[in-house]
């Protein structure tokens, strides 16, 4: 019974983390105010070197209107909620694609300013 009890928390500890993007490098934009968004079913992030993740995972952006459609489901309209996070210096060829896939899934994107303190 305890090795099905382990087996189960291994299981869940590994589920728990396939939402984990803390490894990925973005820094990003600023603004001086910010509104606070809703949790996200998922969280799409494009670091410095101009790379795609999708809830942590590194994917091409002709893979994210998928994805996301799988992640999303049936969830209603106002409760689709992602997160879109691009490092303040990356490129408009990288994150306009990126922006558009995630669109046609037809998610709510939030995208992630930090408050600008200055």
């Amino acid at each position: 019974m305890g090795d099905i009890g382990f087996l189960l928390l291994i299981f869940f500890v590994v589920l728990a983390r396939t939402q984990d993007d803390s490894h990925v490098q973005w820094d990003p934009a600023r603004l001086a105010n910010v509104d606070s968004a809703a949790a996200p079913l998922a969280s799409i992030a494009v670091d410095v070197q101009d790379k795609i993740f999708l809830n942590g995972k590194q994917i091409g952006v002709d893979q994210i209107t998928s994805r996301l459609n799988a992640i999303l489901g049936d969830t209603p309209t106002g409760s689709r909620n992602v997160y879109l996070k691009i490092h303040k210096d990356a490129s408009a060829k990288i994150f306009e694609p990126v922006i558009e896939a995630a669109g046609a899934s037809g998610s709510d994107l939030f995208h992630i300013i930090e408050p600008d303190n200055s």
